[in-house]
């Protein structure tokens, strides 16, 4: 039984896919457990990996909390604190990260079963396949965007040190960042190492990821399959991947940085650029839309709190005439046209430019023209406006409310 509150968090659901108790993730000795839980104090939902049987002998184990919790890059997820708790029935760490939706682990998106379930991971070189049907633009944002954040980390003067398959998360399409950052740190506290070193042991890392997706084997980079990996990828990608994937698996040396594997793929981190900026006028261009459509909705929601109220009906400041009687006018305008035949006129086109010219007040003037076809005025959009605003205004005192829209 889960509790119903954790440190302020409540609603908690497991994210693990369901696995036998000898597959469960592990960090170093401990195992780990994920769950989605919404904050108290936000209500934001984020994500919480517990660290089972975890004790905190020391308070400075902690401190580096506070270097993570503060770190942002988009290729990182975000951690939002850390705390140990017994609400578990146990003494455990939990760390608390920003939640993203619907996101895998790389393990999950690319080396799954034919039946859909998470498989174990091929350990003999027979397993690998010659082309594991992810596309060379695909790696190539992969490695851009992970050594996009490694470079962020290690310019302020820390190490991922936990970098595989299981902790890289696929938020969206082509889009992957670093999670679990910061729990290793605490982990192994009281065995500290040279920065530097961790350093050159993330890119080590990196480079056996690179061979994993380009192999689908994770044990590509092993020394019994080395030598073969590199044939597949020299067969099925550009031999600019094989030389990042060279580069990144080769000798550990002090000379050795991120850096220098920026500048060697720095045409291939300009094609990333141009896509995340054709992904941003996408994406802006469908929020113009998005914000078209709410103006216009709120112009639709200002005529119907106006037209025909039986309540005022009674009330000589609202009759249905002057202001009103112009609006109820516009509506038959815009909603209400018939043809030749009497017949009613859908026109969708014509809706929409009438509302657009509204919410502008532009100076041009439409003549409207009463049911009976007794009555016949011209106004400028800017006038019927005007009379929009004062009766919505008026309404809305009438009612005694706040309402802003």
């Amino acid at each position: 039984m889960l509790p119903e509150e954790v440190f302020g968090y409540h609603t908690l659901v497991p994210l693990d896919i369901p696995v036998q108790t000898n597959e469960r993730r592990r960090f170093v000795s401990w195992y780990t457990s994920v769950y989605r839980g919404v904050n108290s104090a936000d209500g934001i939902p984020y994500a919480l990996r517990r660290i089972e049987g975890f004790r905190l002998m020391k308070q400075a184990a902690f401190s580096t909390m506070e270097f993570w919790s503060k770190f942002r890059h988009p290729g990182v997820v975000a951690l939002r604190e850390a705390f140990t708790t017994r609400s578990f029935d146990d003494s455990s760490l939990v760390v608390v990260y920003a939640y993203h939706a619907d996101s895998r682990t790389l393990a999950e998106a690319h080396f799954k079963g034919k039946d859909g379930a998470q498989s174990a991971f091929p350990m003999r070189f027979s397993h690998m396949h010659a082309n594991t049907g992810i596309p060379e633009r695909v790696v190539w944002s992969y490695i851009v965007q992970l050594a996009s954040a490694i470079k962020a980390i290690h310019d302020a003067g820390h190490a991922v040190r936990v970098l595989d398959l299981h902790r890289i998360l696929v938020t969206g399409k082509n889009r992957v960042r670093i999670n679990s950052c910061g729990i290793i740190d605490v982990l192994l506290h009281d065995t500290p190492q040279d920065t530097s070193v961790l350093q050159q042991e993330d890119l080590h890392m990196f480079g056996r990821i690179v061979f994993a997706l380009c192999t689908g084997n994770p044990t590509a980079a092993s020394a019994g399959h080395f030598q073969k990996s590199l044939d597949i990828i020299g067969r099925n990608y550009n031999s600019d991947i094989k030389n990042v994937a060279l580069f990144l698996i080769g000798k550990t040396g002090p000379h050795r940085t991120i850096g220098q594997l920026l500048d060697i793929i720095g045409s291939r981190v300009v094609i990333e650029l141009d896509d995340a900026l054709t992904a941003t006028d996408l994406l802006q261009h469908s929020l113009m839309g998005e914000l078209e459509n709410a103006r216009l909705v709120r112009l639709l929601c200002k005529f119907n709190f106006i037209n025909e109220r039986p309540e005022f009906a009674r009330d000589p400041r609202w009759s249905e005439t002057g202001d009103r009687y112009i609006l109820k006018l516009f509506r038959d305008y815009v909603f209400h046209q018939v043809d030749e035949h009497g017949k009613p006129v859908v026109n969708l086109s014509h809706v929409l430019t009438c509302l657009n010219k509204l919410d502008a007040g532009t100076d041009e003037r439409v003549m409207l023209t009463s049911r009976d076809e007794q009555s016949c005025l011209v106004v400028s959009y800017k006038e019927i406006k005007s009379c929009l605003e004062t009766s919505f205004g008026y309404g809305a005192c009438m009612a005694h409310s706040s309402l802003i829209i």
